[in-house]
């Protein structure tokens, strides 16, 4: 199957925009299709390790100074939890969206460690043009959504070609370093998860380090070489999205929603607010 048939049978399966900007289904656990009607500004957000596939329309997407354009039938690798702004600027745009599960790739690991494998820099974003082998394998995946019984038997076998594709593809570096246990990358990846999970809370950055096996100053270069962002950095951008959120569920005013994801300062959280954002926290309450 090519693009041009993917691209129909993810259009198909989305219901009728009824004068919505966007649209986003999820057809099978790990996979998503996404479609907006019209250009996006740039939003903030944290993107989790996943493959977005164009198959409609053209995106960009910003990790720290670096732009990365994207057009029909390329694909963008996200490895780590990275801090992106992403903007969708030609429409109608259409993607496909599919989790990429650390599990999975490690069950590939003996198989990966005999394979001939491009010599490619590792990067934990990379864009690249989806190969005819990847694009059959994700048409055979989503053709599996609806068939209760085929999916349950075949979808975790198409999953893991996808996931095979993906780690062997000359982009796919940072996947390949991502399951070896004593590499930065995977280091860096358990590190990313504490803050996540522990944003809330002060941060001690050698004990973080310490914690998965770095130096303070071995891990302050491997985290901002993958993530763009100095560990800081990130935990504040993790608090500030947060934020976001909560004040745009209209549940609580903006002091609350800075103590609650861990600051001590309104003022400073502000501040910080309007300077990531572009607009002060009062600006996402919705209006009564």
């Amino acid at each position: 199957m090519n693009l041009a048939d993917l691209a129909e049978l993810a259009t198909r399966r989305l219901p009728s925009p009824n004068g919505h900007a966007s649209q986003y289904l999820r057809p099978l656990n790990n996979l998503g299709i996404l479609r907006h009607h019209r250009p996006t500004s740039f939003e903030a957000a944290i993107y989790d390790p996943v493959v977005i596939l164009i198959l409609q329309g053209r995106k960009e997407t910003v990790l720290g100074t670096d732009s990365y354009p994207m057009h029909v039938g390329e694909c963008l690798l996200v490895s780590h939890d990275l801090p992106v702004i992403a903007r969708v600027t030609k429409t109608p745009y259409t993607a496909l969206i599919f989790d990429v599960e650390l599990d999975t790739l490690r069950e590939l690991y003996d198989a990966l460690a005999e394979a001939p494998l491009p010599a490619a820099p590792a990067r934990s974003l990379a864009v690249h043009r989806c190969d005819a082998e990847l694009v059959d394998a994700f048409h055979r995946y989503l053709a599996l959504a609806g068939r209760q019984t085929d999916a349950a038997v075949l979808a975790p076998l198409v999953s893991r070609e996808i996931h095979y594709r993906l780690a062997t593809a000359p982009f796919g570096g940072m996947l390949r370093d991502l399951i070896r246990r004593d590499s930065h990358a995977s280091a860096v990846a358990r590190a990313i998860a504490q803050l996540r999970r522990d944003f809330r809370s002060p941060v001690e950055i050698p004990g973080l380090a310490r914690s998965v096996g770095m130096s303070a100053s071995s891990f302050h270069k491997h985290f901002k070489a993958i993530t763009a962002s100095s560990p800081l950095q990130y935990r504040k951008g993790l608090q500030l999205l947060e934020a976001r959120r909560l004040l745009r569920a209209g549940t609580l005013p903006v002091s609350a929603a800075a103590f609650e994801v861990g600051y001590e300062s309104a003022a400073q959280f502000s501040r910080d607010y309007a300077r990531k954002f572009g607009a002060s926290p009062k600006h996402d309450i919705p209006q009564t």
